[in-house]
């Protein structure tokens, strides 16, 4: 008996379906007639949904998550609430039905070559990096680069690479606010974790962005590294799988770092051509 009890509690505790589209659409700052006329449908059935009276179909579920942009990890949860099976499997990447994908990131990052790239997931930790990133954290504390290397710590953490970034605050400003809008978009607790963890590093800036980075933040912000006799110049771009269906393929993202300056492609070239030769 009480442990019949103790289920009907939980089951009283567990959120809805509707709570849960709730909390997404106020997320996403939306009204109820806005998310109607995103998904076409009515205002009252949105209602009628968010307020238990009408238990919608996984169809349903699946397209106003889709129009609520609900990451794939937390539209499972939104099934379950509604009665349904999961849809989304979450596959780690060393399995044999991962090989494709494996191989197009290896192809990816070999591409790039001299310029550093590697892969990241959700928790900002490298599944893959080509020489180009390996050179650039060599000279990190050994304790930062033992797996899964964060490379957000290892890039702002006073035994990382922060004393090589000349542009310091500029770029963990960049970082943070990245990392933060991930976490409102989200709402990842190890997200959020991870951002409390890196604001309280030295000298790292969180909050807004200071007057006299607004302007190259107007076009791109730059990563500007010391290498040696040189300053290395990067713009970077973020790419994913726009067509991921599963978990672990959707949170994965390639950072790519491109030369903003002839220097540094020279430089990067001849390292390469260097390293070629020994």
């Amino acid at each position: 008996m009480h442990r019949y009890g103790d289920a009907i509690v939980e089951r009283h505790l567990r959120p809805t379906v509707g709570t849960l589209l709730r909390e997404w659409r106020q997320r996403r700052h939306l009204s109820q007639l806005e998310l109607a006329s995103l998904a076409g449908v009515s205002t009252r059935h949105i209602s009628f949904i968010e307020t238990g009276r009408s238990r919608p179909s996984r169809e349903m579920v699946l397209h106003l998550a889709e129009e609520l942009d609900v990451p794939l990890r937390d539209r499972n949860p939104l099934l379950l609430a509604a009665g349904h099976a999961p849809a989304y499997s979450s596959t780690s990447l060393d399995a044999e039905a991962m090989k494709p994908v494996r191989d197009a990131l290896d192809r990816v990052l070999r591409s790039h070559q001299p310029y550093p790239a590697l892969v990241v997931n959700r928790k900002w930790e490298m599944v893959a990096a080509n020489d180009g990133v390996l050179a650039l954290v060599a000279d990190a504390s050994p304790a930062l680069l033992v797996p899964p290397v964060n490379v957000l710590r290892v890039s702002l953490h006073p035994d990382g690479i922060a004393s090589r970034i000349v542009n310091f605050g500029e770029w963990s400003a960049h970082l943070l606010h990245r990392l933060r809008r991930q976490f409102l978009l989200t709402r990842d607790a190890e997200v959020g974790a991870l951002y409390d963890e890196l604001r309280g590093y030295p000298d790292v800036i969180a909050d807004d962005v200071p007057a006299e980075y607004e302007e190259a933040r107007a076009l791109a912000v730059p990563l500007v590294m010391r290498a040696g006799e040189h300053e290395l110049r990067f713009l970077s771009t973020v790419t994913t799988f726009g067509t991921a269906v599963d978990i672990t393929l959707a949170e994965l993202s390639i950072e790519a770092f491109l030369p903003a300056d002839d220097e540094t492609a020279a430089v990067l070239q001849t390292a390469m051509s260097a390293a070629a030769r020994s």
